[in-house]
């Protein structure tokens, strides 16, 4: 029979296992640590070094010569399934901010969804060069497979213009593009078989604390990590969005897969199909050419005066992520799994020891993610045990098994000082493109994000683990996405030639005749291309009502010039 005398005992029995589980912990701290100071260092001495080296040898890449490089025609892949919401405001930003006038996008879309599908009918309908895409099955399936369909109707469409597209590039439904994006992919093509441009979170409120998550690993990841891992192994994983391919990597791995590029076993697509082409010994890159970018912010956490000003940053895409803890972990299940156990299932361990060393950081969060919550959980009970000791409650104490000096006492202050320097660093990239205000709230955003993290590997153990149990296919896990809204973007109106030359409904020798019609008969440009059968009424329309209710121009987040590097 259990006596109240044994709670003593218990409570120092249970006070002697929670030292024994920090000193596993420290031990797993302690190697992950070690992960992120060689990154650290790399990085920190890689910049050094250039700054010194390259930077001073070599004259920047100048926004001039990216327009100076004559047009390449280029597609645009963009899959689409239940994205109903943002795919026409997504499209129309699109077609009015790129700064490029020789490519087409092609939309694809599931005979199942007919809202998608009849919002991208309706900006086909306005659009010359969107193409939408059937995948002939009911979805959702995974993106690969709505990606591969997309691939055959560029090749198909290849055979039917005089030249073929240069490259292909992948976007989401939700991004927010740049002018030069497509310049800049044309600039680089053919030399280069695979870009991929930096990703960044759309700004949010300060007390948006889930999806300001996404803005602080962001903003590490895509300025430090993707550096590292280009320097290191020569490699660059796509990120989904943003990314170029040049026609001569698609056309290969389309060679070697039955048609199929994408490989249509993972839910990480994006993941694998930059590590297959870095196999094949294939030219990649993670591009960094500065813009600037206005911002508009209210200082003091949104209670301020809102101050408009310029910073420089990579010019990339931008977006917003989810905001709440159940979307954004259910959104990064999807990343763990197809990164951390598909990938793992059906690349291994091959490669270069660099290669080898890039898998295992992809790798260890799937256990680390929950040893962050542990570590949470035993600092919690330890608090608690030493206030049950000031308070008198706990008397019986077995002599420490870690005195100050021993070896976990050692590796806690490394640790310690590491997770300091961790900190450091995750506020000096947010600050770099946020501001203080978000360096400051970096640090708490760090704990969230931890426990998304290891929600996100739970939930991606459980669909591993019961898809090789049951051999049900992993599907694509939708993700609602959000867009900018009109108030967000400052707009600035096109003239209507102007906006139809981006629609592709005319061309400039069309337009510039019009122009001296209009000019010498003083009638309205409209009228004229509808009398010359140049333009249908429709289509007038369509641009007279687009000019009236939103458009062109960029959102005022990543509004700019590009004009130094």
């Amino acid at each position: 029979m259990f006596s109240p005398l044994y709670l003593p005992y218990l409570a120092a029995d249970y006070y002697r296992a929670l030292e024994v589980l920090s000193a596993v912990v420290s031990v797993v701290i302690f190697v992950s640590s070690i992960d992120d100071l060689f990154v650290d260092g790399w990085y920190w001495v890689r910049e050094i070094a250039r700054s010194l080296t390259v930077r001073r040898r070599y004259a920047p890449l100048q926004a001039s010569q990216l327009r100076a490089v004559e047009e390449q025609p280029l597609a645009i892949m963009v899959p689409a399934w239940l994205e109903y919401d943002v795919i026409a405001p997504m499209l129309e930003n699109m077609v009015s901010t790129l700064e490029y006038k020789n490519y087409m996008i092609f939309v694809g879309t599931y005979r199942n969804d007919d809202r998608t599908r009849t919002e991208v009918e309706r900006m086909r309908r306005r659009y010359r060069q969107l193409v939408r895409v059937e995948v002939p099955h009911d979805g959702p399936t995974c993106k690969a497979d709505c990606l591969n369909w997309i691939v055959q109707a560029i090749f198909r469409q290849n055979t039917m213009q005089p030249v073929p597209f240069a490259g292909v590039v992948l976007h989401d439904s939700e991004d927010v593009l740049h002018p030069l994006e497509l310049k800049y992919y044309n600039y680089l093509l053919p030399r280069i078989d695979f870009i991929q441009l930096p990703v960044t979170s759309l700004e949010r409120e300060w007390h948006e604390l889930i999806a300001g998550t996404y803005m602080d690993e962001f903003a590490e990841w895509h300025t430090k990590d993707l550096v590292v891992r280009e320097s290191l192994s020569k490699m660059v994983p796509s990120a989904g969005v943003g990314t170029c391919f040049s026609r001569r990597a698609l056309e290969e791995l389309a060679a070697e897969t039955n048609n199929q590029p994408f490989n249509t076993d993972t839910l990480t697509e994006d993941y694998d199909i930059g590590a297959r082409l870095a196999r094949r010994g294939m030219k990649q890159i993670f591009g960094k050419f500065p813009v600037e970018y206005v911002t508009r912010r209210k200082r003091l956490f949104g209670f301020g005066k809102e101050k408009v000003s310029t910073i420089s940053m990579p010019l990339g895409i931008r977006e917003y992520f989810p905001d709440t803890f159940r979307t954004a972990y259910r959104q990064k299940a999807r990343w763990t799994l197809g990164i951390g156990l598909q990938g793992w299932a059906q690349v291994g361990w091959g490669g270069s020891l660099a290669t080898r060393y890039l898998l295992f950081r992809d790798r260890k969060g799937l256990v680390t993610s929950f040893v962050a919550i542990l570590a949470y959980a035993l600092v919690l009970n330890f608090m608690l045990l030493l206030l049950a000791d000031r308070m008198g409650w706990w008397t019986l104490h077995y002599p420490s098994a870690f005195s100050p000096q021993s070896w976990i006492a050692v590796l806690t202050t490394f640790n310690a000082c590491a997770l300091a320097l961790r900190v450091l660093q995750r506020s000096w990239f947010v600050y770099q493109i946020y501001g203080w205000e978000h360096a400051l709230l970096a640090v708490p955003r760090m704990v969230i994000g931890n426990f998304i993290n290891a929600m996100a590997a739970a939930r991606a153990w459980r669909l591993y683990l019961g898809h090789l149990i049951t051999g049900k296919r992993l599907a694509w896990d939708k993700t609602m996405h959000d867009f900018p809204s009109m108030d967000q973007l400052t707009q600035q109106r096109q003239r209507l030639g102007d906006l139809l030359l981006s629609w592709q409904a005319i061309d400039d020798t069309k337009l510039a005749y019009a122009l001296e019609m209009q000019a010498r008969d003083r009638r309205p440009l409209g009228e004229i291309l509808v009398q010359l059968g140049w333009l249908d009424e429709a289509t007038l329309h369509e641009a007279i009502s687009f000019q009236q209710t939103a458009t062109g121009g960029m959102a005022s987040v990543l509004s700019g010039e590009a004009t130094r590097s």
